[in-house]
C-alpha cells in the first residue's frame, strides 16, 4: 500500500477505535488525514472499502507475528487452539474497531467480495500451517485435500463466533473456549477417518 493511501487507512481506524463504524465518515477521514476528499475518493469508494483495507492490514500485522512466533504445542490441536487464541486476542484488542472491520467484512458489497474472500484465504494458510506445525514461512496453500477442508471450516467456525461476539451474543473468552473445542472435535474426527481408511 502506498504512503498517502496507508496514511488514509491508519486515519480510519484511529477514528473506528474511538467512535466504531458510524465514526468513520470519508469526510472525516480526509480531513484528518490531511487529503482532499477527492484523493480519498480515488482510492476508497467508500467507508466499507477503507475499512476491509484496514482489515488487510491487521491481517499482515498477524501473518507477521504468526511467522515471528508460531504457536506451539504438543500437538495439531494445541497448536491450532493456540493460534486462534492469538488471533482471536489480536483482533479483539480494540472492540470497537473490530466491530467496524467485521460490519464491513459482511456488507455484503460484490466488489468487496473477493478481498474478503483473500482475508479468509490467508487465515487459512496460517490455521493450515499450524496443523502441519510448520513454520511461518511454510504457511502458504496446502496439497493435501483434508487439512484444505479442515482450515477452512474452521475458519468459518471462529469467523460466525466473531460476528456473535460483534452482536453482543458472547464474550471473546467464549470465542477463545469454542473454538478450543471445534478445533479438537474436528481434529479429533479426522484423525478417526483416516484410522478407519487405514484399518
Amino acid at each position: 500500500m502506498e504512503e498517502r493511501a496507508r496514511r488514509i487507512v491508519e486515519t480510519a481506524v484511529e477514528l473506528a477505535e474511538k467512535g466504531g463504524f458510524e465514526a468513520v465518515r470519508l469526510r472525516d477521514v480526509a480531513s484528518h488525514a490531511e487529503v482532499a476528499l477527492g484523493t480519498l475518493y480515488r482510492r476508497f469508494r467508500s467507508k466499507e472499502d477503507l475499512l476491509v483495507a484496514a482489515l488487510e492490514l491487521e491481517t499482515e500485522d498477524l501473518e507477521r507475528r504468526f511467522s515471528l512466533r508460531p504457536p506451539t504445542g504438543a500437538d495439531a490441536t494445541q497448536r491450532v487452539s493456540a493460534f486462534f487464541a492469538q488471533a482471536t486476542r489480536g483482533l479483539l484488542r480494540r472492540p470497537n474497531l473490530a466491530r467496524a472491520l467485521l460490519q464491513a467484512a459482511v456488507a455484503g458489497d460484490p466488489e468487496l467480495a473477493k478481498r474478503t474472500s483473500a482475508f479468509h484465504g490467508r487465515m487459512h494458510a496460517m490455521v493450515a500451517a499450524s496443523i502441519r506445525g510448520a513454520s511461518g514461512a511454510d504457511a502458504g496453500p496446502e496439497v493435501d485435500l483434508e487439512v484444505r477442508a479442515l482450515a477452512h471450516n474452521l475458519t468459518r467456525m471462529w469467523f460466525s463466533l466473531l460476528v456473535g461476539w460483534s452482536g453482543g451474543q458472547h464474550g471473546q473468552a467464549t470465542v477463545v473456549e469454542e473454538m478450543g473445542d471445534c478445533v479438537e472435535l474436528m481434529l479429533l474426527g479426522a484423525e478417526q477417518r483416516r484410522l478407519r481408511r487405514s484399518a
